[in-house]
């Protein structure tokens, strides 16, 4: 067999007219969708160990239903073709809402857990990695999204506590962008506060007062402000991240 002279100056093998070609050599496999489904599942039954049954009674509901239509109308085949597929539907979809829930109570409670929800905002928001404002000693923090209602500033910790937070970084808003509106949001278990698993929808059901070319200007003028926050060295507790895979059939 002859060869042929890499550049490293090392023979290679040259290969045959007719040989097949050497296959290239695989990467990583990408996990397939049922795998998924099944670490989904089994994150949210030691979660929220109901769901087992809250799907089992939408599949059985809908199969049901779909027998009942299928025997007045003398037409049962043609109904169970329609009724399984919706019954395996309706059971992913009450999986898919009950492990968002599960998602958001793994990260609760933690520092970084009110950003964590919001990152979970579709395109069109402008949203702040790190906090704005945070109290190092009791980690109370404030995070900013930037969207058509205007400006959202989402607090987390007791309302009392992180009151002087939010009124510090509104005082500094307002000399820059005194004519766009301020929302403020206060997440917890509290009276008036919005619970995690809320945030999202709560934020995206704000009027919208901006249009998009006005949001990219507010962007571009609180980034003039800076995030210089007091949080101690190799530290940073706002790292939480919801589950991903649990938040895909929303």
């Amino acid at each position: 067999m002859s060869h042929t002279i890499d550049p490293s100056g090392s023979p290679t093998p040259k290969r045959r007219l007719f040989s097949r070609k050497p296959k290239a050599a695989k990467g990583p496999k990408k996990t397939g969708r049922m795998k998924q489904v099944s670490e989904v599942f089994k994150m949210t039954r030691r979660n929220d160990p109901s769901v087992v049954w809250f799907m089992l009674l939408a599949f059985v509901g809908i199969i049901a239903l779909g027998l009942l239509i299928g025997l007045l109308i003398d037409n049962v085949i043609t109904l169970m073709i329609i009724a399984i597929p919706l019954a395996f539907l309706a059971a992913i979809f009450i999986l898919s809402r009950r492990a968002e829930r599960a998602a958001f109570s793994q990260i609760e409670g933690k520092p970084g857990a009110a950003g964590a929800a919001l990152s979970v905002l579709r395109r069109g928001w402008i949203l702040q990695e790190q906090p704005v404002a945070v109290n190092p000693r009791t980690q109370d923090a404030v995070f900013r999204v930037i969207g058509r209602p205007g400006v959202i500033l989402v607090s987390e910790g007791p309302s009392t506590r992180v009151k002087q937070l939010v009124d510090g970084e509104k005082r500094k808003m307002a000399r820059i962008i005194p004519n766009v509106p301020v929302h403020v949001i206060e997440t917890g278990r509290d009276d008036r506060q919005v619970p995690l698993s809320k945030l999202p929808k709560t934020v995206q059901k704000l009027k919208k007062t901006l249009t998009k070319q006005e949001v990219s200007a507010v962007d571009k003028r609180l980034s003039a402000l800076g995030t210089k926050l007091p949080i101690p060295k190799g530290v940073d507790p706002f790292k939480a991240r919801p589950d991903r895979k649990a938040m895909r059939g929303r």
